[in-house]
């Protein structure tokens, strides 16, 4: 395995190494943009509304329960006859993989909206804030660390199931695997096997590091050293002051 990729043969041309990641990485996003485009609105209507939480459990499990490949041939069967290109192939593996990416995004952006305390919607209720107002301004940053959370597991996923589309002629790291069981060349398919699992990895760490980054130090009581935050300095600030009681002597 290591001799393999460390071939420089492997690593230049269509079929190397970095071809193949970067249709790798194609496909991972388009399905993510895709499966956050559907599935982010309708977990805030739900999560905001309360009106289809039925919808959230029934949506996620079926979807999760649906077998990947025997999916991807039915919809290569029924979709490729209508086109001549290699979209007869691009489009199905897309579906399976948004399918398979909607269920942690929809039901943790649900999850998130739901958890938000209702104290703190009472009271923007109480300054004036209409409904969208409060979507966006209270239980969206509350609800931001599980959302990302799902979309973390969404594109692990994603990435691990990406590998199927070379199963129908695609490219992709999974070209790696399909080519290797054919020739058995089981070097390249632990090649293979190896740099899936470290861009998962990879992806992993970033969606982590981008969580730390964009939600709010309030959420996940993150304090600077030597420092107090702004919520315990205004507890420190009304904290009732302590009163002697009066001596009976």
């Amino acid at each position: 395995m290591i001799d393999f990729l460390l071939d420089g043969a492997h690593w230049t041309g269509p079929e190397g190494i970095p071809a193949l990641l970067l249709q790798h990485l194609m496909y991972t996003f388009l399905a993510l943009f895709a499966a956050a485009l559907i599935a982010v609105p309708l977990g805030l209507y739900i999560g905001h509304t309360g009106r289809g939480s039925v919808v959230v459990a029934g949506l996620a499990n079926s979807l999760r329960a649906l077998p990947t490949i025997g999916l991807l041939i039915l919809l290569v069967l029924v979709i490729a006859p209508s086109f001549s290109s290699k979209l007869a192939y691009l489009i199905p593996s897309l579906i399976v993989l948004v399918l398979l990416a909607i269920p942690p995004i929809l039901t943790n952006t649900y999850a998130g909206i739901r958890s938000v305390d209702p104290a703190a919607v009472d009271a923007a209720r109480g300054m004036g804030f209409r409904s969208m107002r409060i979507l966006t301004e209270v239980e969206l940053p509350c609800a931001l660390p599980l959302m990302l959370s799902g979309v973390r597991s969404a594109v692990l996923q994603i990435v691990s199931t990406a590998t199927v589309a070379a199963y129908i002629s695609l490219g992709g790291l999974g070209r790696l695997l399909i080519d290797g069981k054919a020739q058995s060349d089981y070097a390249q398919m632990a090649a293979g096997a190896v740099l899936v699992s470290l861009l998962a990895l990879a992806f992993d760490l970033a969606i982590g590091f981008l969580t730390v980054r964009v939600v709010s130090p309030g959420l996940t009581r993150r304090v600077r050293s030597g420092k107090r935050s702004a919520s315990e300095d205004t507890a420190v600030a009304a904290r009732p002051t302590s009163v002697p009681e009066p001596s009976l002597t």
